[in-house]
């Protein structure tokens, strides 16, 4: 050190000297020490006189990490508070919180995942189109449903399954007695003869829903293979293309979750702890559905003949389910043109609506706004579960990323010890890599 050098020299150092408030000198051993203003103090001379060290030395940082396990991981201030005792390393702070970003224990127990930059909207949720032409889906419950009215009844449980527009977030809710592919697929056939076939279908990764798709795969193969060429044709564009959004991955089907939210919102204050039969949480879920479509989707206009804001509603039944129907036009004498005419402006209407006063809600980004450094093809990482305890989350190597339309990473494959498992990013937790 330059420091050194002056002393032995001049017996002082420099001016433009970062020690120079600290008043060094060399010892007998010629080991570089704080001279300070303790002297009169009773304390040893190791703490009144501790050793001056350089910032980003090896020894240095042998150091830092011998007190950081002596005192079992401990944190930024207990690290600092122990070594000044003895030592003064210049820079000791940034110093120990790269040391902690470099440990692996402290890692896993901190569980700092990656967070990808919130991603733009699909096509499929900014294009106009027909109500529940792409749909979310997923199930809430269980909820106690008694067989039959009367005493000496046992509650069975009973489920919810939840489908939500993609485009104008109306609701559909079907009671469902049980979990399986078969209790889904009669629920599924229920909506599209009420709500008009669904080209497109997106859930998570529950196994009916998997089981599910396989099954409608299966009906619609062998419905073509017993047709004749030109329907097994229409019967194959007809199909519905079944999406799932990656594994422990919730954040990716935002849109149903928030559903299913507001659905149990009204129903634990509706329900309370009574238990009611199907038909009677049939009716319960269709009342309930007639809120949630009567749900403004965008903010009340300045147009004076736009009195009402929009609801899901309007694109199911031109109006609101739960205000008062608007005035009757069957007085009006319309031929079948005029009439045709009124409803597709109606229907215009409520698009241009859409448009102006809905879609620029979805602009803002309200959390997630930068991204943060994703893990290499290659490089180790663990998996975040949140039913284990830290010490219990497995490892795996990252083998592909999976770059989304606007060239950003948010799910990865990873290779485990006896599987290979997709994850999103925001479950993974960064291992430092080895620089030697």
């Amino acid at each position: 050190m330059e420091e050194i050098k002056d002393l032995k020299e001049k017996g002082s150092v420099k001016k433009r000297s970062k020690l120079l408030t600290l008043s060094p000198y060399l010892d007998e051993q010629h080991i570089l020490r704080v001279g300070g203003r303790l002297q009169g103090a009773k304390i040893s001379t190791e703490v009144r006189h501790p050793i001056i060290l350089p910032k980003g030395s090896h020894l240095t940082m042998l150091i830092i990490r011998d007190a950081h396990i002596k005192l079992f991981h401990g944190g930024n201030r207990l690290i600092a508070n122990y070594i000044q005792n003895q030592y003064w390393i210049i820079g000791l702070k940034p110093m120990i919180k790269g040391i902690l970003r470099k440990c692996v224990i402290c890692l896993r127990h901190k569980g700092i995942t990656v967070q990808p930059r919130m991603g733009e909207l699909p096509a499929i949720r900014i294009t106009p189109g027909r109500p529940f032409e792409v749909s979310g889906l997923d199930f809430a419950g269980p909820v106690q449903m008694r067989p039959y009215k009367g005493r000496g009844y046992k509650s069975v449980k009973g489920y919810i399954c939840l489908f939500v527009c993609m485009k104008t977030k109306a609701v559909h809710l079907e009671v469902v007695s049980d979990l399986t592919s078969q209790g889904f697929l009669a629920c599924f056939k229920k909506f599209v003869a009420r709500r008009g076939h669904c080209s497109q279908l997106w859930s998570d990764n529950a196994t009916n829903f998997v089981g599910a798709a396989r099954e409608l795969k299966e009906m619609f193969d062998q419905a073509k293979s017993n047709l004749p060429k030109e329907i097994a044709e229409l019967l194959a564009n007809d199909g519905t293309t079944w999406n799932f959004i990656p594994p422990r991955a919730p954040n990716f089907g935002g849109l149903w979750e928030s559903a299913v939210k507001s659905v149990k919102n009204h129903l634990v204050k509706v329900l309370g702890n009574s238990t009611l039969t199907f038909e009677e949480m049939s009716t319960l879920l269709a009342q309930i559905e007639a809120c949630l479509n009567s749900r403004p989707i965008g903010e009340l206009n300045d147009h004076p003949d736009d009195l009402m804001p929009l609801t899901p509603a309007h694109f199911l039944i031109g109006e609101s389910t739960m205000l008062i129907p608007e005035p009757s036009y069957e007085n009006v004498k319309l031929n079948a043109l005029d009439r045709w005419t009124l409803i597709q402006k109606m229907t215009q209407h409520f698009w241009q609506r859409w448009s102006n006063e809905y879609l620029h809600l979805l602009q803002q980004r309200q959390k997630w706004h930068k991204s943060s450094p994703y893990p290499e093809v290659g490089q180790v990482v663990l998996i975040k579960d949140d039913d284990l305890p830290p010490t219990k989350w497995s490892m795996g190597r990252v083998t592909g990323l999976h770059v989304g339309p606007d060239n950003q990473v948010r799910v990865a494959e990873l290779k485990c010890k006896s599987t290979i498992l997709k994850r999103p990013l925001n479950k993974l937790v960064m291992l430092p890599k080895d620089n030697n």
